[in-house]
C-alpha cells in the first residue's frame, strides 16, 4: 500500500507542473478510501499530495522562468494552454500576483497552469515559494481531511439514518462542486474579456505613440 503514497505524489505533482491531470479527484477518493477501509493512512495522503503539490510547482515555476512565453506561445497548446489562457495569464499576475498562485490551488485552469505563468511573469521566487505553499497545505490537506472526516463521521452512523445524512452529504457536496464550477467559468471569461480589453488599449496607445513620433519627424 505504500507505493498508492507515491503515485498520489507523483500525480498531483505532475498536474502541478502543467499536466491536466485528475489530481483532485485522486485526493477526494483517496480520503474516502482511507475512511471506508484505513489500508491507507489520511496523514500520509495528505503529506504525499502537499508534497506533491509544493514539489510540482516549483518544477513548474523553473521551467516557466527558464523558458518564459516563447516556449509557452509555441507549445502550450499541446498541455491545453492556448494563447487566450495565456492572456489570461499575464493580466492575473500583473493585478493580482500572489493570490493567484494561493486561490488558483482551487481552481482547475489556474492550478494546472499557475507555477508555469508564475515563472513566465518573473515573479520573485520566495513570493511564489510562500504563496506556494500556503496554497498546497490548504487544497491538498484541507481536501484529504476534510473529505476523511465527512466520510468516516457518515460510515459510523448505521442504518437509515446514516444513509440519509450520506445522500444529504452528498447533495451538499455535489451542489457545492457545480457552484464552484459555473462560477469558475464566469470568473474566468470575465477576467479573460478584461484581458483582451487591456491589450487592445495597450496597442492602440503604442499605435498612437507611434503615429505621433511619425509626425514629429516629417514636421523636422
Amino acid at each position: 500500500m505504500q507505493y498508492g503514497y507515491g503515485v498520489i505524489g507523483v500525480v498531483v505533482m505532475f498536474e502541478s507542473m502543467g499536466l491536466p491531470l485528475p489530481a483532485e479527484t485522486l485526493i477526494i477518493s483517496s480520503a474516502l478510501y482511507c475512511a471506508a477501509t484505513h489500508q491507507l493512512d489520511i496523514g500520509w495522503v495528505a503529506v504525499a499530495a502537499i508534497a506533491g503539490a509544493i514539489m510540482g510547482d516549483n518544477f513548474g515555476y523553473l521551467i516557466g522562468r527558464s523558458f518564459g512565453f516563447r516556449l509557452l506561445e509555441r507549445h502550450g497548446a499541446k498541455v491545453c494552454l492556448t494563447p487566450r489562457r495565456l492572456l489570461l495569464g499575464r493580466y492575473l499576475f500583473r493585478r493580482h500576483g500572489g493570490k493567484v498562485v494561493f486561490f488558483g490551488r482551487f481552481i482547475a485552469i489556474l492550478r494546472v497552469f499557475a507555477a508555469l505563468l508564475a515563472g513566465a511573469n518573473r515573479m520573485p521566487w520566495h513570493t511564489f515559494l510562500f504563496y506556494n505553499a500556503l496554497g498546497g497545505i490548504g487544497w491538498a490537506g484541507g481536501y484529504a481531511f476534510g473529505t476523511y472526516y465527512l466520510g468516516h463521521q457518515v460510515l459510523n452512523i448505521s442504518g437509515p439514518v446514516g444513509l440519509t445524512l450520506g445522500a444529504i452529504a452528498l447533495l451538499v457536496i455535489g451542489s457545492g462542486f457545480v457552484f464552484l464550477k459555473r462560477n469558475e467559468v464566469r470568473l474566468t471569461e470575465e477576467a479573460t474579456k478584461a484581458a483582451e480589453r487591456e491589450q487592445h488599449s495597450s496597442a492602440h496607445h503604442r499605435d498612437r505613440q507611434h503615429a505621433g513620433r511619425h509626425r514629429e519627424g516629417e514636421q523636422a
